[in-house]
């Protein structure tokens, strides 16, 4: 028999921790190869760690709700055969997980050099959340290299960043030389959710917030304090979209073994609106605007335990109508059975909310950071409206939809904002009856 050490698994660029959230099985129990052994959370998702061999989970090395390294060990597997892997004799004589080889640490650490943005140069290693914090709280270079890191290599975890942020006023006075200046910082403080006295009654029930309602509650909180909102509305005539859809659902999903939405064809309006309008598909810096070459659709998804996650679709300009519908298909299926990675949900320029889905008519979405603009599609209702013919005006029953386009006011105007909603409403309208799937 021999010692295997199960390691946390990369996930995706920029994750290098993740939280144990639950073990699926016990010290002592046999497990078969690829078997989901242990449940983990992310800063972005929550998803399983199978394990590559088979055989009896002999040591625990990571309880719930500590936080593993990518690379370090989490259990110690008892294996048929004379080998393990190359950590099992150090685990033998206890000697601590071994981190990874330099090579592989290079290879994880090049896309999160801080060198590649020049507000923060230097040797300084930081995940997307933490560079993030560390740009919106106006972070200076020389004193996040103040920060002593609790992660792996020393690396500043989001505890660490947080934990200096709410005690920076209390930090000694540094000369730094000078730098531009940045847009306003929203607060001094870390973001949280204001906290407020409430009195309770008998037979109120107290349901404390899961970790993933507690990121979201955080992530909204934010978004508001950071983006001034502005939402603009219109109502749009659907009924060519719905015509073609019903013409099509029952060959395309004979044909692929897959449903085809009314989303593929939503998110094909919005990614041809953003090729007309492109400051749509932006960011915010600091004081400059980023300008994104990629359009990556964020698709806003309830989960049965109804939290919320937004998977998304990379390079949605590069799909067809066929590749829309497999990809969303694929991401929403992957997100209610929590099967989605970390980078499955990173890396959005715009976002999708489809509140039609629960019935309601229209909703004033907040803007995800770093986005600046998220549109509301509301549900598809038959209403009498005014048509316009060659022998005047008749009312007709037709499928109308209202939608509505959230903006941030820094860098997008009304004008923008309501021209680039205006173009996704003519697309729709005007959709081609003949439009191959």
């Amino acid at each position: 028999m021999a010692e295997y050490k199960l390691l946390l698994p990369s996930m995706g660029e920029g994750v290098m921790e993740a939280t144990i959230i639950t073990w699926l099985f016990n010290e002592g129990d046999n497990v078969k190869e690829d078997d989901s052994v242990v449940e983990i959370a992310t800063d972005k998702v929550d998803s399983d760690v199978p394990t590559p061999v088979s055989g009896k989970i002999v040591k625990i090395l990571k309880q719930k709700d500590e936080v593993a390294q990518v690379g370090e060990a989490i259990a110690i597997l008892e294996i048929e055969g004379e080998g393990g892997n190359t950590a099992s004799e150090e685990v033998k004589t206890e000697t601590p997980a071994a981190a990874p080889d330099q090579e592989t640490l290079k290879t994880i650490e090049e896309p999160l050099k801080v060198a590649a943005n020049a507000e923060f140069s230097g040797d300084i290693y930081l995940s997307p959340l933490v560079k993030s914090i560390a740009q919106q709280e106006n972070i200076s270079e020389s004193e996040l290299k103040s920060i002593k890191g609790s992660g792996l290599e020393g690396r500043i975890t989001k505890e660490d960043i947080l934990a200096y942020v709410s005690n920076r006023g209390n930090q000694p006075v540094q000369q730094a030389a000078p730098v531009q200046t940045p847009a306003p910082a929203p607060s001094a403080a870390p973001v949280a959710t204001p906290v407020s006295t409430v009195q309770t009654a008998a037979g109120d029930e107290i349901i404390p917030m899961d970790r993933m309602r507690k990121i979201i509650a955080e992530n909204m909180v934010k978004a508001k304090q950071i983006a001034p909102h502005v939402t603009s509305f219109i109502e749009t005539d659907v009924t060519n979209v719905v015509k073609w859809r019903n013409k099509h659902k029952d060959i395309f999903e004979k044909r692929e073994g897959e449903k085809l939405t009314f989303m593929p064809i939503f998110v094909k309006a919005v990614v041809k609106a953003i090729q007309d309008f492109p400051m749509i598909n932006v960011s915010i810096n600091g004081e400059n605007i980023i300008k994104k070459k990629n359009i990556n659709i964020g698709m806003a998804t309830a989960l049965p335990d109804g939290n919320l996650i937004v998977p998304v679709i990379k390079n949605a300009d590069q799909l067809s109508l066929s590749g829309l519908a497999k990809a969303i298909n694929d991401l929403a299926y992957r997100a209610r059975n929590k099967k989605l990675r970390p980078e499955d949900t990173q890396g959005a320029t715009y976002t999708i909310s489809n509140v039609g889905s629960f019935g309601n008519l229209m909703g004033t979405p907040i803007i995800p950071q770093p986005q600046v603009a998220i549109l509301a599609i509301g549900a598809i209702v038959k209403k009498p409206a005014v048509l316009e013919t060659k022998d005047g005006d008749v009312i007709a029953i037709r499928q109308l939809m209202f939608m509505s386009h959230s903006y941030d006011h820094r860098v997008v105007d009304g004008s923008l904002g309501g021209m680039m909603l205006k173009h996704v409403h003519d697309y729709l309208q005007n959709w081609d009856l003949n439009t191959e799937i």
